[in-house]
């Protein structure tokens, strides 16, 4: 045997011994959501983590048949062996995988994880890679780390993407019929309707259009809006883009922003809404920093300080002339 060969099956050792582990993880009842994070950005880092968790999760689930089966003295039940021992002595039963073994588990394994926030969400995702997605309020994404590269999908809702850059195994956000492809990026992503916002923080990123469009470079301080028909970039101010990302300090950052605007953003974080009643209304600004489920507050200082009615109706807070 070479050294290759060697090192190949102490690796496999190695990751049969981890998923095992989190096999044995998942029995104890003080399994947590916290855990449950933890073993998808495992699970995510790596196609060998998946085949050895499938392989071992359907191993221990013909062990548990089998116990069950040969259980002749329900009366008196022999204790369960520690978890991880039934592993490992069903891995050493069962031998090594076949190559058809290992493909069936591999495509029978989640080909990519969901992660989702409800209404007024807010959730951070570290992958196993080193990078990070914080969601926003009803935001729902897709992460697929397979072959060479590193894909997520942005399948509604709001992003901020923390990417540790790995030139062999690209990173790519996908959304209507856009590629953001990470060149050692931070940057947010916001989905909305048929429109898409894309605002870059720091290091670059390329906007990859379908259909043989020229690929857009973004740095830092730009904002790219696109459409089905267009892309269109802009540059904004540090505060500007600081106030874009206020929601993950839970706040919202409005500087001249009319109310229509403003009731927009807080509309999207809360059940309860604001309603602008008349078109007056709607077109007077207004700056100011608010906790995110802040309506009741921003409603009165639009009463102080703009002279505005303000009136509750059932779960609607309405401002009017």
């Amino acid at each position: 045997m070479d050294d290759h060969q060697y090192t190949n099956i102490v690796r496999a050792e190695e990751t049969d011994a981890q998923a095992a582990g989190w096999l044995e993880r998942q029995d104890r009842d003080d399994w947590t959501e916290a855990h449950r994070a933890s073993l998808d950005a495992w699970l995510a880092a790596s196609l060998a983590h998946r085949v050895a968790y499938w392989r071992l999760k359907a191993a221990w689930g013909r062990t548990e048949r089998l116990s069950v089966l040969r259980s002749i003295r329900p009366a008196e039940p022999s204790p369960r062996a520690p978890l991880l021992s039934l592993l490992r002595k069903s891995v050493a039963a069962i031998g090594v995988a076949t190559i058809a073994t290992t493909a069936f588990y591999w495509q029978s394994a989640p080909s990519a994880w969901t992660y989702a926030t409800p209404l007024g969400g807010h959730e951070t995702v570290r992958l196993g890679d080193g990078s990070q997605i914080e969601l926003n309020t009803d935001t729902s994404v897709r992460v697929a780390f397979e072959g060479d590269g590193r894909k997520v999908w942005l399948d509604k809702g709001e992003a901020y993407f923390q990417i540790r850059h790995d030139p062999q195994h690209p990173f790519t956000v996908v959304t209507h019929d856009l590629r953001i492809v990470d060149l050692g990026t931070k940057f947010i992503v916001r989905k909305t309707g048929s429109h898409l916002k894309v605002s870059l923080v720091e290091g670059s990123a390329r906007l990859e259009p379908d259909e043989g469009a020229r690929p857009v470079v973004l740095k830092p301080g730009d904002v790219a809006v696109t459409t089905p028909d267009s892309i269109t970039v802009s540059k904004v101010q540090p505060r500007a883009l600081d106030a874009q990302m206020s929601w993950r300090r839970d706040v919202l950052v409005f500087d001249r922003t009319t109310l229509a605007a403003a009731a927009d953003e807080f509309n999207r974080y809360n059940r309860e809404k604001l309603i602008i009643a008349d078109p007056a209304a709607a077109s007077r600004t207004i700056g100011g920093t608010f906790p995110k489920n802040g309506l009741v507050d921003f409603a009165e200082v639009a009463r102080a300080m703009l002279g505005l009615k303000v009136t509750k109706d059932g779960d609607r807070i309405v401002i009017s002339h």
